[in-house]
């Protein structure tokens, strides 16, 4: 008891302006800045609006699903994991938590990948972000970044707030820089984008990875909820964060297609943000750019370094993880829970060495890890608006009902938008996690599988299995 009364002294506690600050911090990082030349890919202005209405429609349904979460079940901390654990068992909320602190590894990566190659504008032995050169630059920050979160998290999240001001003043100078140079015959030229990009269901299709990057984070407030000085605040910092990045994001992606027509910005090296100011104004619009992208990178890094090797402490402190996860320092730094975080990045960047299109492969590839935690949060609280989840604070309501049978549509279509591809790759990583599992059954005394939970885990060995075949085939390539 007196050792959990030291730890409850040593939670550092956070404002709803700093939580807020953290959905913002992790949402926008390096997604925005290859919005132009991702959704020029796909799709032209009518498929993008289109895009961002689905995707903002289906996000805010997660949003608050997040938001009445908190509410409902106050008790739960670091809400991806613990909500996928009370809904769906221990085994499901291992996954939940397993891959949810993947995805965050996985894009740290893609954050490395984009600074590297602004940088490669300037020194061409960094490339795109994906040299040998690269790789040794982005390892010894990978580090350094690790020393800094050692310090303690109130200090780390103190710092994101304040980058969090700076990378979003940038965002929205470029805004509306692009705004006042807008050419209205080019931006009519790219509206409907046929006979480009095909159909505009499969434009439309083809640009949700994309949205599922960039709104990562709206997660934010509620993974770090033990921090909060009150519940409330979990829900207010969630839907203030999605709603001020959404603005933000959408508004990048139209006001680009006013600036070069969609073939050019298709082709434009990332960060394409700096190639369509470039276009706009000359070389100092790419070199303002480049510097509001290292600033909002580097401050992103910090934010979902802090989220990730949280959900790890805490599913390890609920004896879901390993016991040696849950060790944290009078910091409040988990610090087995942040190293093994920080080795995971480091295995990621080596992955880029070999990867065809080493961005775009690990930001498909985070969107998709994400998605089973996503949709086992939103069924779980379908069945707390069903009444069928036990004991929750307040009565459910048709409101309640409604967001989370929304909410689950959106994250099933999401999987179904990122095709079979990623899906198989998602269990190639989910699959062999299942050791964290069974070390944490042994460490308990337990049988390492119920009925039920060896059913799934044959699933995920399958799964695993095919995606193997398909990489060793070349049917799938990074």
């Amino acid at each position: 008891m007196q050792a959990e009364n030291r730890t409850e002294q040593h939670t550092a506690k956070l404002s709803v302006g700093t939580l807020t600050a953290m959905v913002v911090g992790s949402m926008v990082g390096a997604g925005v800045f290859s919005l132009p030349s991702r959704f020029a890919g796909e799709t032209g202005v009518l498929g993008a609006l289109i895009s961002w209405l689905v995707a903002g429609t289906g996000m805010l349904t997660l949003a608050f699903v997040f938001q009445r979460l908190a509410m409902r079940k106050p008790d739960l901390d670091s809400g991806v994991y613990a909500y996928a654990k009370a809904g769906f068992g221990e085994y499901l909320g291992f996954f939940s938590a397993f891959g949810y602190w993947a995805s965050a590894c996985v894009g740290n990566v893609t954050y490395w990948i984009l600074i590297m190659s602004t940088v490669g504008a300037v020194l061409p032995a960094l490339g795109e972000g994906d040299t040998l050169a690269a790789f040794a630059v982005s390892t010894v920050c990978v580090w350094l970044f690790y020393l800094l979160v050692r310090r303690g998290v109130k200090e780390a999240a103190t710092i994101n707030r304040i980058v969090t001001v700076a990378k979003v003043l940038p965002i929205i100078a470029f805004v509306l820089i692009a705004v006042f140079l807008l050419d209205v015959q080019v931006l009519m030229d790219n509206f409907e984008g046929y006979g480009i990009t095909g159909p505009l269901f499969e434009q439309v299709r083809g640009t949700m990875l994309a949205t599922v990057f960039v709104f990562l984070g709206v997660e934010g407030a509620s993974v770090y909820s033990r921090h909060a000085r009150r519940r409330e605040d979990v829900g207010r910092a969630t839907v203030l964060g999605f709603l001020m990045v959404l603005a933000i994001f959408a508004s990048v992606t139209i006001v680009s297609y006013g600036i070069l027509p969609m073939e050019e910005l298709a082709e434009l090296r990332q960060p394409s943000m700096a190639g369509v100011l470039e276009a706009a104004v000359g070389g100092w619009g790419a070199a303002f750019v480049s510097v509001g992208l290292i600033v909002s990178v580097l401050g992103a890094y910090l934010a979902w370094t802090l989220m990730s090797s949280e959900v790890l402490y805490v599913a390890a402190k609920d004896g879901d993880m390993p016991r040696f996860l849950a060790r944290s320092d009078a910091n409040d730094v988990p610090r087995s829970a942040l190293l093994l975080t920080t080795i995971l990045i480091q295995v990621m960047l080596l992955v880029t060495l070999v990867s065809d299109d080493a961005f775009t492969f690990a930001l498909d590839l985070t969107s998709a890890l994400s998605l089973i935690p996503f949709l086992l949060a939103a069924g779980y609280a379908l069945k707390l608006a069903a009444g069928r989840g036990g004991p929750a604070h307040g009565n459910p309501t048709t409101r309640d009902l409604v967001i989370a049978v929304a909410a689950v549509l959106y994250t099933a279509f999401l999987l179904f938008a990122a095709g079979l591809t990623f899906v198989l790759l998602s269990f190639v990583i989910y699959a062999p996690a299942t050791i964290l599992f069974a070390m944490t059954r042994r460490e308990q005394g337990r049988r390492v599988f119920s009925r039920g939970e060896l059913v799934i885990f044959v699933v995920s060995v399958i799964g695993g299995l095919a995606g193997v075949v398909a990489l060793a085939t070349g049917a799938i390539s990074i």
